[in-house]
């Protein structure tokens, strides 16, 4: 398995994707002593407990003050340090984000943010703590590569990517655990670059995070009730987005549905739908995620249900794209 990172099949029932990013990141120092972490008072909601206990010289708590942990973290890059940046993603994005744009980006420094508690998967917590914008923040900021990964071993591999390409990184994963997509680490993640992780010519659904097991979940069922072949691709990379899988989709599927937990405003379905606008080429199209309102409260597996953005609204989006009508042909002319 690619970096050693192993746990047993029961153990991974219990391991979240924080935890994962927490394993990660004591590898990295242990090989890498310019690694070092910081946390605004988050150590143990964020995960990275294990490197203070390990790396405690290395360990930074500037309180709770995100703001200024962007900051410190920026001289730290310039020193030639590599900071890691966690708090929860809604603290990352928006309560940081004059930081996040001129002490980070702007400067283009080797600072990673790993954004925790994405999306409504603190839905208990409130609007508060949902970062249901984030996405559309972080995307839009210049030399920020931007990551959404869909399990485990996909944040395992995420960090290691960030580590090894220069530059600003805002990581997005879930407060507690996410489905086990991948059985290891070495099914060929590529920065830039999707995964398909389900083969089909009806339909391709583009999901990120933790919908992608939902999205594959819900190809699997109308395959078997259906007879319908729909493609999967996992995004993991919002920035730079994969183009070439999304024209590839338009071609040869003619519909999309994309899903994400965040808004449908500026996140993953407007990344997508740029593109295909771009190419000139038609297809039928739908984006599901949050429908710019709030999201309600409750557990995160209650909030995707009530979004839709769980298998069975996907099953049924993917039903009723199925019968949007279009010229199947070859001929792209009429579609500028």
């Amino acid at each position: 398995m690619a970096g050693g990172l192993s746990y047993t099949a029961e153990q991974s029932t219990s391991l979240s994707t924080a935890e994962i990013y927490g394993q990660a990141l004591v590898e990295l120092a242990e090989a890498h002593p310019e690694v070092v972490a910081l946390t605004a008072d988050l150590a143990k909601s964020t995960k990275i407990g294990d490197f203070q206990k390990k790396f405690p010289d290395r360990f930074f708590n500037v309180g709770i003050a995100e703001q200024n942990m962007f900051g410190v973290a920026a001289g730290m890059a310039k020193a030639g340090l590599v900071p890691f940046l966690s708090t929860f993603s809604q603290f990352a994005s928006f309560r940081s984000a004059d930081q996040l744009h001129t002490d980070l980006c702007y400067q283009n420094v080797n600072a990673k943010v790993i954004a925790t508690h994405s999306g409504t998967s603190f839905g208990q917590a409130g609007s508060t703590h949902h970062a249901i914008c984030d996405l559309a923040l972080t995307r839009s900021i210049p030399n920020l590569t931007v990551i959404c990964p869909a399990d485990g071993y996909e944040t395992y591999n995420a960090v290691m990517a960030a580590y090894n390409t220069p530059g600003p990184f805002y990581i997005r994963i879930n407060r507690g655990f996410d489905r086990v997509l991948y059985k290891d680490a070495d099914y060929g993640f590529e920065l830039g670059k999707a995964v398909e992780v389900h083969e089909g010519t009806d339909l391709t659904i583009i999901a990120c995070g933790s919908c992608v097991f939902q999205a594959l979940q819900a190809a699997e069922f109308l395959n078997n009730a259906d007879g319908l072949k729909i493609r999967v691709l996992d995004m993991h990379t919002i920035k730079p987005i994969d183009k070439e899988a999304i024209l590839k989709a338009v071609t040869e599927t003619r519909r999309i549905i994309t899903v994400e937990d965040h808004t449908v405003i500026g996140g993953l379905g407007s990344a997508v739908a740029e593109v295909v606008v771009e190419s000139g080429k038609g297809c039928a199209f739908k984006k599901l995620g949050i429908q710019d309102e709030f999201a309600p409260i409750g557990l995160h597996e209650d909030i995707m249900s009530t979004l839709g953005i769980d298998s069975n609204g996907i099953i049924a989006a993917v039903r009723e794209v199925m019968k949007a009508d279009f010229e199947e042909d070859n001929d792209w002319d009429d579609e500028f």
